[in-house]
């Protein structure tokens, strides 16, 4: 039986192109990129021409991004970053359903750098609304960061209504971007934002590597001490051929994105209608309608997320419970539970993420296998009791 992979969100495989442009770079191209002889020189000129094309899918300048090794890293460097050089100002705002690559780095700053850290809430749908983020900030904050959109959940926040505040008071504004670059248009120049982070692997990219916008003007400290690569924003030898898998990787996700992302909508929405119509009391998670394209998100009366990930494997299926980076704990998902479900029922919770080899024939036989799944789980767990 031929498997399906439905855990895009968590990752996604790397593109063929991508990986022979990553392979050409580690045969021909060994130079350090900061050395100025011709092997160096050919080595800068590929990490240049990818940060040409990062630039370009989201409408910044080359100069505005930073590379690093992932989404946490470009988490961590704005947090942090952005906050070390704020004289006098001590408060960070962000949300109930951020990445733990936020909440915990949020967390450690409250308790080692003695950073004022307020957690706004969401609705039922798991939409910040921006009213909450304007009450939330006052004369000490100093930044404020919200998710462009939930990776467990695929809901869209308002993030360019919350810029738009951050900046009329003043504030530096971050969003992790991870889950929507590569899947929705993101413009720097339309959207408000200060700092934003990518991540490669989310978009067919290798893992290990991704970037974080920094706008021009935008106050930021590195993070690690060194070489001064980066303009001194993120020191150390570059990943040159991660890197180079980052450019092609964006470059073919902005060709592909006007044609790609309807296609994947609808899977995506004929899966939360064949969901609904064939598990009993399956509960959609996450906005309706303003959601990620390739995401869908249930909590599943009378079933647990492990038990379900094990028995949709078993029959050829890789689905999730939620974020990648929470796998193996028994709890239910903060999100969730942000979004006030009850605690048993979030137990429940699986996600499904469809991607470029997707068809509607995986749809159809996913949604009879989870069928045939849930009713055999069920079935054992009242025999149990």
């Amino acid at each position: 039986m031929d498997r399906v992979y439905l855990d895009h969100a968590a990752t996604t495989p790397v593109d063929p192109e991508v990986a022979e442009a990553m392979a050409r770079v580690l045969r021909e191209t060994h130079g350090n990129p900061s050395s100025i002889y011709a092997e160096g020189r050919a080595a800068r000129a590929a990490v240049d021409r990818a940060r040409d094309e990062v630039a370009a899918t989201i409408n910044a300048e080359p100069s505005e991004i930073v590379f690093t090794s992932g989404g946490t890293e470009a988490d961590n460097l704005a947090l942090r970053g952005a906050l070390k050089v704020q004289d006098g100002r001590d408060g960070l705002v962000t949300t109930a359903i951020e990445h733990h690559a936020i909440l915990d780095t949020a967390r450690d700053l409250e308790q080692y750098a003695h950073v004022r850290l307020t957690v706004v809430g969401v609705d039922r749908h798991g939409v910040v609304n921006p009213a909450a983020i304007r009450e939330a900030i006052d004369g000490r904050t100093s930044l404020v960061s919200v998710m462009h959109a939930n990776n467990e959940i695929g809901t869209i926040e308002p993030i360019a209504e919350i810029g738009a505040i951050c900046r009329d008071r003043g504030v530096t504004f971050h969003s992790d971007a991870v889950q929507t670059v590569g899947a929705l248009e993101v413009d720097v120049r339309k959207i408000p934002v200060d700092l934003l982070s990518i991540n490669a692997h989310k978009f067919y990219g290798p893992k290990g590597v991704g970037a974080l916008f920094v706008r021009r003007g935008t106050r930021l400290a590195t993070m690690q001490t060194g070489g001064g690569q980066e303009k001194g924003r993120r020191t150390g030898t570059e990943n040159v051929a991660g890197i180079v898998g980052l450019g092609v990787a964006m470059r073919i996700a902005r060709e592909r994105r006007a044609t790609e992302s309807p296609r994947q909508a609808r899977l995506r929405d004929l899966i939360i209608s064949g969901v609904r119509a064939r598990v009993p009391g399956a509960v959609l998670n996450g906005h309706p309608t303003d959601r990620l394209p390739n995401n869908a998100s249930f909590c599943i009366p009378g079933t647990e997320g492990e038990s379900l990930i094990v028995a949709c494997d078993l029959e050829g299926f890789a689905v999730s419970s939620g974020s990648a980076c929470t796998s193996g704990e028994t709890d239910p998902s903060q999100v969730l539970l942000a979004l006030g479900l009850d605690r048993e029922l979030a137990k429940g919770s699986l996600r499904v993420t469809v991607g470029r080899s997707t068809t509607e024939a995986d749809v159809d036989a996913f949604v009879g296998a989870l069928e045939h799944v849930v009713t055999r789980l069920c079935n054992a767990a009242a025999v149990a009791v």
